[in-house]
């Protein structure tokens, strides 16, 4: 819809109240077809009559009974008369008419024995003329009522509607419906108005979603931490009252009790390092580091518990170095996270696949397993805090739900994104990149 500027918008109602009726008035003398002439002939033979009247009775000019008959007679003809002495004193006047091009007028000098008696003016309005101004006058009426109509619909409705929606807004209510303006500064603000709701409704939606996570997360956090801790606790007992008798039930107890307590070390460092990943790129080291030793070192890291379950690791690293910026401390637990994720998907005696390659501008690091794989669900909440694919949430495999989410947010702070996929040959893969 076009519109216009509000300046424009009261300049063509001004002129529409002011010019408009002037049109319409000359219109309606032109279409009466005398607009400049001095009066049709009917009117000219009336004014010819009354001054003739007039004249004849040059003696009772000054008589107050004769002015009065005279002038109820004008007033039924329509006709204003003026009578000046010679030394152009009024001596009677009907009514005062300034005399213009669309008004019959005359004037004759009264001349009485070589001597002036005085001088008699008369004006006689025209019905083309009385018409055309009533209808200017209809017109300007109806003018300022079709302006003061388009000004509230167009100006003053709208407004009060912004007005009330700032309410409403601040009341926390975002159903709105502004009505539309054709005044361009009214329009923007209304659009403004639309876009702000728009942000406020994604921004509430955003923060219920949120509030429903922290929920979830809450819970979720509560589930993983009581399930090591009773069963720590579980054990403890049993060793308190003397259940386990010998020494190889004792060193049995023991070592589930370490198992626990590493599960809760885990599951608290991961939690920690989740918290800690909104501030990340505040708090990013960024120094010259080279891949191929961080990842290296993460290999390194993961052999023992690779060499328990016969999982051997192949790696496929380009011949030259690739010197880049970035966290070496963080990029090392992110390709820890994606090792132990795959050490735990990966069958007994198998393998695991870990390259990295350049691209412009870029590294790209994968890992790949010979596991299951991700199912069409698991793909779709594989980086979403505490989700690990398994409806009963036991810890089988380990992992607390954190780990892939903990390494995406990594490679993202680093400029860069974690994906994860199905091998076509079988087994999970995750590959992330990030700028050099």
């Amino acid at each position: 819809m076009r519109t216009l500027r509000i300046r424009k918008f009261m300049v063509i109602g001004m002129v529409s109240v002011v010019i408009f009726p002037w049109i319409i008035y000359f219109f309606a003398h032109f279409y009466n077809g005398t607009p400049f002439q001095n009066g049709s002939q009917p009117v000219q033979e009336k004014l010819n009559e009354t001054l003739d009247m007039i004249i004849i009775h040059s003696s009772k000019w000054e008589s107050p009974q004769w002015q009065k008959k005279l002038q109820s007679q004008l007033l039924k003809e329509n006709i204003h008369a003026e009578i000046l002495s010679p030394s152009n004193r009024p001596i009677f006047k009907s009514r005062i008419w300034r005399s213009n091009p669309w008004i019959s007028n005359q004037q004759f000098t009264v001349i009485e024995n070589g001597k002036v008696v005085g001088t008699v003016r008369l004006y006689s309005q025209t019905k083309s003329d009385i018409f055309a101004r009533i209808l200017a006058v209809t017109t300007m009426i109806l003018a300022i009522f079709f302006v003061g109509y388009k000004m509230q619909r167009y100006i003053v409705k709208p407004l009060e509607a912004m007005s009330g929606t700032a309410r409403q807004i601040a009341e926390g209510d975002l159903d709105l419906n502004l009505p539309v303006s054709r005044v361009t500064e009214i329009a923007q603000v209304r659009s403004g108005f639309e876009v702000m709701v728009a942000g406020l409704r994604e921004a509430f939606e955003k923060q219920a979603k949120l509030e429903e996570e922290r929920r979830f997360f809450i819970g979720a956090i509560a589930h993983d931490l009581r399930t090591p801790l009773f069963a720590l606790r579980g054990y403890l007992d049993g060793l308190e009252q003397g259940i386990a008798a010998s020494p190889e039930k004792i060193a049995k107890y023991v070592s589930v009790c370490k198992d626990k307590s590493n599960q809760l070390e885990r599951l608290v460092a991961d939690l920690f390092a989740f918290t800690k990943l909104e501030y990340m790129e505040q708090t990013l080291h960024r120094e010259k580091i080279d891949i191929e030793p961080i990842l290296k070192s993460s290999i390194e890291s993961l052999k023992p518990l690779a060499d328990d379950k016969g999982v051997s690791v192949e790696t496929e690293f380009p011949a030259n170095d690739c010197e880049m910026t970035g966290d070496s401390h963080l990029l090392e637990r992110a390709i820890n996270n994606l090792l132990d994720n795959a050490l735990r998907h990966t069958p007994n005696s198998s393998k695991i696949f870990v390259n990295w390659y350049k691209e412009p501008g870029k590294v790209t690091i994968t890992v790949r397993d010979l596991g299951p794989g991700f199912s069409q669900d698991d793909l779709k909440h594989v980086f979403e805090p505490l989700y690990r694919g398994e409806v009963s949430r036991n810890r089988a495999t380990g992992g607390a739900g954190l780990g892939l989410t903990i390494a995406r947010r990594i490679f993202k702070a680093h400029g860069g994104e974690l994906s994860a996929a199905n091998h076509p040959d079988g087994g999970a893969v995750l590959t992330g990149w990030i700028l050099k």
